[in-house]
């Protein structure tokens, strides 16, 4: 496969990726075998103590930094210039250009975790739309009919 995963997850939404990585970097699977894609974990928590998996992914992305990524957000610890705390959408939003650009390339997003993370992920990605001269609704659409949009929260 060689569509390209990204992922965002807030907390315990991490536990579905955990599954994907193993898959995909760990184990010898026919997955692991096809998959020529970029895993791009977005992961938001308070701190660091609260990264859960890190040694995991610190693992795979030092072995495989070609194919994964992990970025995390930690909000009580990292701040925007203007002070304010860091989530999963700011991070996703640093990387918006290359997000976009593998979603219109046939990435799939995904999103796991406490649903009060969605709304801040759409207003973010409708306002890079707005920039980018895009309609946010459309783009939301597009992705959706292309099986590319994937959210799982609650």
């Amino acid at each position: 496969a060689t569509a390209d995963l990204i992922m965002g997850a807030t907390g315990t939404g991490i536990a579905p990726y955990r599954g994907f990585l193993r898959r995909l970097f760990v184990e010898s699977t026919p997955a692991a075998d096809a998959f020529t894609g970029l895993a791009w974990l977005f992961l938001g928590v308070a701190n660091a103590d609260s990264l859960l998996y890190d040694d995991d992914w610190q693992e795979v992305a030092a072995r495989d930094p070609e194919r994964f990524r992990a970025t995390y957000a930690l909000s009580r610890e990292m701040s925007k210039p203007d002070g304010s705390k860091v989530y999963v959408q700011d991070k996703v939003a640093e990387h918006a250009d290359e997000v976009f650009a593998r979603m219109d390339a046939g990435a799939h997003m995904y999103f796991c975790g406490l649903k009060g993370m969605m709304p801040g992920i759409t207003e973010m990605l409708e306002g890079v739309s707005k920039e980018k001269g895009i309609v946010w609704e459309d783009k939301l659409k597009e992705w959706k009919s292309k099986g590319q949009w994937h959210v799982e929260v609650y």
